[in-house]
């Protein structure tokens, strides 16, 4: 289902609490979500649609992966960036990781172990820091 996107920074600044199989229709909301705001929109995490739970979705360039409880375990050769987001107004500076390592369970709640570079790597970055109550 599609949700309305959340803008409530006091919410966002939360961290979420990890996911359960339990959190299986978080998963398809969010998938059904970004889907939706695909033209402005190429990744997302759970408090984006109002649920605080460890789940992101990324536009991979073939398709939306999501990834459950993401944690990265690696990152190197950081640089600075600037990025938006649909739950705010305008663009701002970070720091990101050209490339990072990333342990999840994917859709199929299997563990993975996965690496990613240069734009995947950023938007990943963006999505896990939502999860932990980091707002750009």
């Amino acid at each position: 289902m599609i949700k309305p996107i959340m803008k409530d920074v006091f919410f966002l600044n939360q961290k979420s609490e990890p996911a359960t199989k339990a959190d299986q229709q978080v998963v398809q909301d969010l998938l059904d979500t970004l889907k939706a705001n695909e033209a402005g929109c190429v990744g997302m995490a759970a408090n984006m649609i109002g649920v605080k739970k460890q789940i992101i979705a990324v536009n991979m360039g073939f398709a939306n992966i999501p990834m459950i409880n993401p944690v990265i375990i690696k990152k190197s050769a950081p640089y600075e960036a600037e990025e938006g987001c649909l739950s705010l107004t305008g663009v701002r500076k970070t720091v990101r990781y050209r490339e990072i390592e990333v342990e999840f369970l994917d859709a199929n709640w299997k563990k993975q172990k996965q690496k990613y570079s240069g734009w995947i790597a950023q938007i990943i970055q963006h999505e896990i820091d939502h999860c932990h109550g980091i707002v750009i």
